[in-house]
């Protein structure tokens, strides 16, 4: 993440403390997960607030801020990597204060200091919340064994050790991600040569999709729908490459025992309240991993309960899981919108907090798993595998197809109706 002072290049009639106040805030919402229309709309709000009306640009790498009537601003490098809800709400919680005059711009510019270096999640707390994630995913996922499910816990609590503890020396984002994904692959391996007897596919990769950067594909998706196509595919790239990291990390992990990626040809059917339940805690562990404040947490849990709730309804019914993932995530969408205004908080990250469990995992890392074995075999591969390798693949693409579909729909149309209100009172 790249970080610098804004280069103010001739302020020209604006305040010089209303622009740095104005360029510090975007770049704390940008470089923290807020999307570019929820910049966009708390910039806005403040330049108005402050007498400074600005244009307000993003491209990976780089904001541009700029005075009304094409007047020279300011410019700040900054790269959005990281999700951190808790900066993110205390950062939009000042804007709310210097809009309501009840604060200085001088003096919400230092505070703005201090929101930048508030800590991240508790060491203890981001542990026992990735263990928890891991382990109801693997629930979901049908783990019908105490094993299973205890040895998911500690590999993905000893791979959230490892990536708190690499931070202290590389902010790559590539680096975390791949050695707790190398983590997991380990002890898959080594639960393969031991013979335990547990479901390895899931131990496997439950730990690792704790790790799938869904706020960086969900912003990308919005910006993509608005048309801010550089920006958008750009932060599609960035968390496709921390898929293809994950991957890495794992299938290396797993040939340290000459150990395959292999899904169960069939999953065992999991009770309703287990896995309502178990959907409860996989959003309140990606909560956590986010940095949400605890007394944010029990809305989105219990949206997160409902969409699960709704989705193992309809696939009752005998619907495809692209369909039920896609009705689950309209009610998330259609909550989460109004919601995460309300509260100040990233859409990205609380939506995809809430449909964590929907995320086709095992497909995607099976279609990793297979493709590799393709390359492996050259020209001797059976049509059988190539079939499998389609048929993941359009499984994996049509439910996140789904999926996305269903967060962000409802949530322009939301968008459109609530921005179309806040014109009429201001104009009234």
């Amino acid at each position: 993440m790249l970080m610098s002072d804004p280069r103010l290049m001739g302020p020209d009639r604006v305040d010089k403390d209303s622009l740095r106040l104005i360029t510090r805030v975007a770049e704390l919402l940008f470089i923290h997960g807020e999307t570019t229309e929820g910049i966009h709309r708390s910039i806005e709000r403040l330049g108005k607030a402050l007498g400074s009306p600005v244009n307000f640009g993003a491209q990976w790498g780089e904001l541009t801020i700029r005075p009304d009537q094409d007047k020279p601003g300011a410019v700040v490098m900054a790269d959005p990597v990281a999700i951190d809800i808790g900066r993110v709400n205390a950062t939009e919680r000042l804007v709310d204060q210097v809009c309501d005059h009840k604060i200085a711009p001088s003096v919400a510019l230092a505070m703005l200091d201090g929101v930048a270096q508030l800590p991240p999640v508790a060491l203890s707390r981001f542990m026992i919340m990735a263990a928890a994630g891991a382990a109801s995913l693997c629930v979901i996922f049908g783990a019908a064994d105490f094993l299973t499910i205890a040895l998911t816990a500690v590999s993905a609590g000893f791979g959230a050790y490892v990536r708190r503890m690499l931070s202290r020396f590389t902010r790559s984002p590539f680096i975390q991600p791949f050695v707790a994904s190398l983590v997991a692959g380990v002890l898959a391996a080594l639960s393969s040569i031991l013979h335990l007897s547990v479901s390895q596919h899931l131990l496997a990769a439950c730990p690792c999709m704790v790790l799938v950067p869904g706020p960086h594909f969900l912003n990308g998706a919005i910006d993509l729908v608005r048309a801010r196509i550089p920006l958008g595919a750009a932060r599609i790239m960035f968390a496709s490459l921390i898929v293809i990291t994950i991957s890495a990390g794992l299938f290396i992990g797993l040939s340290l025992g000459a150990t395959r990626f292999i899904a169960a040809g069939t999953s065992v059917p999991v009770p309703f309240i287990y896995d309502i339940a178990a959907a409860g805690v996989a959003v309140a562990a990606y909560g956590a991993f986010f940095n949400m404040p605890w007394r944010m947490l029990p809305l989105p849990i219990c949206i997160g309960m409902m969409a699960h709730a709704l989705r193992w309804c309809v696939l009752a019914t005998g619907a495809s899981a692209p369909i039920g993932a896609l009705v689950a995530c309209t009610l998330v969408g259609f909550c989460t919108a109004p919601l995460s205004r309300r509260l100040r908080v990233p859409f990205g990250a609380s939506a995809f907090a809430a449909v964590v469990s929907l995320i086709p995992g095992i497909f995607m890392f099976q279609t990793a798993a297979d493709a590799l074995a393709a390359l492996q075999n050259g020209s001797n591969i059976p049509t059988a595998a190539l079939t499998e390798i389609a048929g993941n693949i359009v499984t994996a693409s049509m439910t996140l197809l789904a999926m996305t579909t269903g967060l962000i729909v409802p949530k322009m149309l939301l968008d459109f109706q609530l921005n179309r209100s806040e014109d009429v009172n201001h104009q009234t």
